[in-house]
């Protein structure tokens, strides 16, 4: 049975990003959150480590990858919107960022419609944390003034402008693009971006087993067959690319 609380006196649902992988890169917001939650709703890319900061919620997996059996996204709000009306405080984790790529503020905008208040925590998004790893930064002076974050897998199975995206000048991250190596090489190729672009493939963001492959535009698909690249996996397509930083990379392999 429902509860009867007024729906303007529930707990906010708190969508939270769980970062990249590695479970020291969560922010404090989130781990107090999750500290008081009763109810966790977990994503499969969320570092299950993570979870050592929720001992006494009640977790429920409801994870969603391509290619594999997902749990469908109508159950999982129908979850949250049944756990937020008997009152408890119900955590959302997403792997990365809840709005980059995540559906954050699908989910929002969805409670909002059903009378239940929502928060959005945010955390580091796998581009990002990915490319530090490797040494990349994905603007640098001189070489490259923005970023642009697209994804290669759309609702309708779709191509992107690739073309377009091609003239923008800017650092492309490209996510859930393995399967997709194909569309991006001839796309960006006919919108003119060279085919000796450096492009940095970085499997398991910030995780123990990261691997990275370095290519170029016109040989990226070949190498990622001869590397096995597998996702999750982003692409970092750019003059960056190219860029090695040793003393991040020393850091990183210290910590």
């Amino acid at each position: 049975m429902l509860s009867s609380r007024p729906l303007n006196a529930l707990h906010p649902v708190a969508l939270i990003g769980a970062g990249p992988g590695d479970p020291e890169l969560i922010t404090l917001k989130a781990v107090r959150t999750l500290a008081q939650a009763d109810v966790v709703l977990i994503d499969d890319l969320v570092n299950p480590l993570i979870l050592e900061h929720c001992p006494h919620a009640r977790v429920v997996r409801v994870g969603k990858r391509g290619g594999c059996r997902s749990t469908p996204q109508a159950f999982i709000q129908r979850l949250m919107l049944r756990y937020a009306r008997q009152g408890k405080r119900v955590a959302r984790l997403k792997g990365g960022d809840p709005c980059i790529f995540g559906r954050g503020i699908e989910e929002a905008d969805w409670l909002t419609e059903h009378g239940v208040p929502s928060t959005v925590i945010n955390g580091i998004t796998a581009g990002l944390a990915g490319a530090t790893q490797c040494g990349i930064s994905l603007t640098l002076r001189g070489v490259s003034r923005g970023v642009t974050l697209v994804t290669a897998h759309t609702q309708d199975d779709s191509n992107l402008n690739w073309s377009a995206l091609a003239q923008t000048g800017t650092t492309l991250v490209v996510y859930m693009g393995v399967a997709k190596l194909a569309d991006i090489r001839l796309g960006l190729l006919a919108g003119g971006m060279r085919d000796d672009m450096p492009v940095a493939m970085i499997e398991n963001a910030t995780l123990p087993n990261q691997r990275e492959c370095r290519s170029t535009l016109a040989g990226m698909q070949q190498d990622a067959l001869d590397f096995a690249l597998q996702s999750p996996a982003v692409l970092v397509i750019g003059e960056v690319a190219a860029q090695h930083a040793q003393a991040v990379l020393a850091a990183a392999h210290s910590a």
